[in-house]
């Protein structure tokens, strides 16, 4: 296939380009030539901003497009004014579990409602609009390019290159050993899923002419105790043991969630952390065990708001005082 990648140089993007070139398709990538020198040499790389000029690719057409950088639906719309007619081929877009409504149970399916995405767009790109804002970028993204639209909602993406690092800093504590603080509650339910296999699994949803929409995350139950059980059978060493926090105590404490990535904190997010990812499943998705994703994460800086070791020693000697 001849493939154009809206990215392509970070993160899910780059998984799924060199994933594409590995298997012998034709990638084109467009991006803004800020994080791409040097990436993807077999490639053939446009330099735009979707932002802003997108006339590089008049002229131009692709078997499948593989959209894993649109936010706002405007740039959606925007994508397709740009192309010639037809042109896209084939147009997944990344998406997000983000969407949902809060289900009405756990083990929710593709069907379940989404959240109200009436009224105005918002221009800015928060917690509270990311959820909003991709439903919109889904029904834009029907509008444009059809019923053959294929839509991969996934929940946190780990693995390597993975430039938020909220994974990462649970491998980095973990590997430090000694006592970790861990928020809330052990089952506390959570999905992730490795960007190396959600980027095979949306090559091999192109290839095989799905459409639809797709939840990419681990099966439930998982909570987060099993979250950091599997990183820590990877990298911790002996004696390293986890303590569990009240989520009451560490507001009280003033812990924003930031400084302890993942924490499942927010209802919502507990809720729509729960889907059925059968359908995936049914159509290819191979999950590897969290364990070898931890093996993968090569050294990092610090995240700048995560605890750091004075202040993660302070709470949990507060937390056993109580």
């Amino acid at each position: 296939m001849r493939i154009l990648v809206m990215g392509g140089t970070k993160f899910v993007g780059l998984h799924f380009a060199e994933a594409a070139l590995a298997a012998g398709h034709e990638v084109t990538v467009l991006h803004r030539g800020r994080s791409g020198a040097g990436l993807l040499p077999e490639a053939t790389h446009l330099i735009a901003d979707r932002d802003g000029d997108l006339s590089v690719l008049r002229g131009r057409r692709w078997d499948a497009t593989v959209d894993v950088s649109a936010y706002f639906p405007r740039q959606v719309r925007d994508l397709a004014a740009a192309l010639d007619p037809g042109a896209a081929g084939r147009y997944l877009l990344v998406s997000s579990m983000a969407v949902y409504d809060t289900p009405a149970a756990p083990g929710f399916t593709e069907d379940s409602p989404l959240r109200p995405a009436e009224g105005p767009e918002a221009d800015a790109l928060t917690g509270q609009t990311y959820g909003v804002l991709k439903v919109q970028c889904e029904r834009a993204a029907r509008r444009a390019f059809g019923s053959g639209t294929l839509l991969v909602r996934p929940t946190y993406v780990i693995g390597p290159h993975d430039y938020t690092r909220r994974f990462d800093y649970w491998v980095r504590r973990l590997a430090a050993g000694g006592e970790v603080l861990a928020p809330g509650r052990p089952d506390a339910p959570i999905q992730v899923v490795d960007a190396r296999d959600l980027a095979a699994w949306m090559l091999a949803l192109l290839a095989g002419n799905a459409s639809g929409a797709y939840h990419a995350a681990t099966a439930p139950p998982f909570g987060m105790g099993d979250l950091l059980d599997a990183v820590a059978a990877a990298v911790a060493p002996p004696g390293t043991t986890v303590t569990w926090v009240a989520e009451d105590f560490l507001r009280a404490a003033g812990v924003p969630e930031r400084a302890l990535p993942l924490w499942p904190a927010d209802p919502r997010t507990r809720a729509t952390s729960t889907g059925d990812p059968a359908a995936a499943l049914a159509t290819g998705l191979t999950l590897r065990p969290v364990a070898d994703t931890a093996r993968d994460i090569g050294p990092f800086e610090p995240l700048p708001e995560t605890l750091t070791p004075g202040r993660e020693a302070e709470l949990l000697a507060a937390w056993h005082r109580r």
